[in-house]
């Protein structure tokens, strides 16, 4: 390696699990010697850190490997992540790319790229998702005040519509000891928040004697963070003892992500989930009567193979009842190797667009309403960032507030008197 350090660059599209992948790949590869920039900037090497949810993911990733390419023609760019586990030889083909690496070999980058100058062989390497059962930790540290902790990765479920299992394998996860490990080392950074993510968290633990309950009870008492969050959980792994030990505990925010996905019993069958709107609505009353103020957040897909009109209906009418704040909506998208391509009775995209446009309505008027309850009240807000002179942060249960404040607030935790609602913030000033 030249005694000049060599500029790499980091892109990742999707979900948390994968910027928690990103920034631990990328601490690694700065030890090693090289200068990280902004992947807008100018580098040597640019790495691209993929989803492949649905077709817009892939298509963003083709995006940006053009844009780069003509930026720096010279630059060498890998292409890593569940995209490059499921297409490699497509992406391959894509002018340009130097390194596809799938499931595994993605936290192997560094000795890809050790000596990669001097050949400029393509490399494409896939991993057979069948024997991938090693769990990397990894965690994100890009900004002061959140952090998000992969703790499980992998999924056993065998939805109709998703790649995910093809794309990262079965569900793991490391231990509670070692787990807490980690937390502990971002616990002795700035960080006031972390947020749990996996791909399928509630199965934390699978296949030992320990539970995603077991480890967010360690959690609990993990000293140096002020914030613990957990990200989306499936409905029917969402147990009472998590329910009652959030609403007991100091750290645990009162906020959950539960995913939905259709409000339509036929729906939900044909989509393979592992519940009905009657376990989800239970759920839902549960939680409100245990902990009143939470923030709940819920996934909904439209568009799905055979949902009717009547379908459609069903799932507007079941949300509109529920005691929820905020929906991801997404459009259904066609993906290779699924259940899904198989059934009949598609539905137009035109209807696909229409029906969500419809629910992202519904979800500002949900969110509207949810911060309409606390006009008045005070809140615990962790301050993120300043903009226009203005403090953003989030509350307790994750309402987005904006107040008046100085720079020296921010990563810090404030009470603040909530004052007025636009739909999108709630305007506060600090107690």
């Amino acid at each position: 390696m030249s005694t000049i350090p060599k500029r790499i660059a980091f892109h990742t599209l999707g979900c948390k699990v994968n910027y928690s992948e990103t920034s631990s790949i990328s601490r690694d590869i700065i030890k090693s010697g090289f200068e990280q920039v902004n992947y807008k900037d100018l580098a040597d090497i640019y790495v691209l850190n993929t989803c492949s949810v649905t077709e817009n993911a892939n298509k963003d990733a083709r995006k940006f490997v053009r844009t780069v390419r003509r930026k720096s023609p010279n630059a060498t760019i890998a292409v890593i992540g569940c995209y490059a586990q499921l297409k490699p030889d497509e992406i391959g083909e894509i002018d340009g790319i130097d390194i596809v690496l799938g499931a595994e070999e993605k936290f192997n980058l560094i000795d890809h790229l050790d000596g990669f100058e001097l050949n400029r062989e393509k490399k494409i390497l896939k991993s057979n998702i069948k024997f991938v059962s090693d769990f990397k930790s990894s965690y994100s540290i890009g900004e002061r005040t959140r952090s998000y902790l992969k703790v499980q990765d992998g999924c056993n479920y065998n939805c109709s519509f998703c790649t995910i299992p093809l794309a990262r394998g079965k569900s793991r996860s490391d231990t509670i000891s070692n787990t807490i490990k980690v937390a502990k080392e971002i616990a002795n950074t700035e960080v006031k928040e972390i947020v749990l993510s996996g791909i399928n968290i509630g199965d934390y633990g699978i296949g030992s004697n320990e539970s995603f309950y077991d480890l967010i009870k360690k959690m609990d008492s993990l000293s140096g963070i002020d914030r613990i969050r957990i990200s989306s959980i499936e409905p029917n792994l969402l147990s009472n003892e998590i329910i009652e030990l959030s609403s007991i505990s100091k750290k645990l925010m009162p906020h959950f992500h539960i995913p939905l996905q259709s409000g339509s019993d036929n729906i939900l069958k044909a989509m393979k989930r592992r519940y009905d709107t009657n376990l989800y609505a239970d759920l839902i009353k549960k939680i409100k009567i245990k902990i009143p103020d939470v923030a709940i957040g819920v996934d909904v897909m439209v568009g799905f193979p055979g949902e009717t009109e009547e379908d459609f209906l069903s799932t507007y009418n079941f949300i509109k009842k529920l005691e929820i704040s905020y929906l991801h909506v997404f459009t259904y998208s066609e993906r290779p190797n699924t259940d899904a391509l198989n059934l009949d009775k598609i539905v137009s995209m035109e209807k696909r667009k229409e029906r969500s446009k419809i629910l992202h309505s519904l979800s500002d008027e949900k969110l509207l309403n949810f911060y309409d309850q606390f006009i008045g009240q005070k809140r615990p807000v962790l301050f993120e960032s300043i903009k226009n002179g203005q403090l953003i942060g989030h509350s307790d249960n994750y309402i987005k507030i904006k107040s008046n404040g100085t720079p020296d607030l921010i990563n810090t935790i404030q009470n603040v008197d909530l004052l007025d609602n636009d739909g999108r913030y709630v305007y506060g000033a600090i107690a």
